[in-house]
């Protein structure tokens, strides 16, 4: 069973920034995996944010965040991080990070196995 940590969020003015940190506790040996954010605003359904292929991909993002979301990754801690710049009250939503045992991550929600528990973003005036 594969089980990912995820931090960050919070609360921030518009034009602020946040960063999310996702850890999945996939072994060291493993070849790759994709890992995708998520999020699910308020009466909306989950939406892909960005994903990644952990062993040398090139980082997808949504319209919505392209140019101000940013994936990196610290292959030492295992971690990968979701920079938010510039965020607007339209990014408020509980965001999720999750993983894929595969090379293709620009899938749903629901071609992701192993999630996260979430946290909140919240983008205020």
């Amino acid at each position: 069973q594969v089980q990912v940590e995820e931090s960050g969020g919070g609360s921030v003015q518009a034009g602020g920034s946040l960063v999310l940190s996702c850890t999945p506790s996939l072994s060291t040996s493993y070849n790759g995996y994709c890992v995708g954010w998520f999020r699910r605003a308020p009466g909306k359904e989950r939406e892909r944010v960005a994903s990644v292929y952990t062993m040398g991909g090139i980082p997808s993002y949504a319209a919505s965040v392209k140019g101000r979301f940013t994936i990196s990754q610290d292959n030492a801690k295992n971690t990968l991080y979701l920079q938010m710049n510039s965020l607007t009250p339209e990014d408020t939503a509980f965001y999720y990070c999750a993983a894929r045992l595969a090379a293709d991550c620009v899938v749903g929600d629901r071609d992701y196995k192993y999630w996260g528990q979430g946290t909140q973003v919240t983008v205020s005036l």
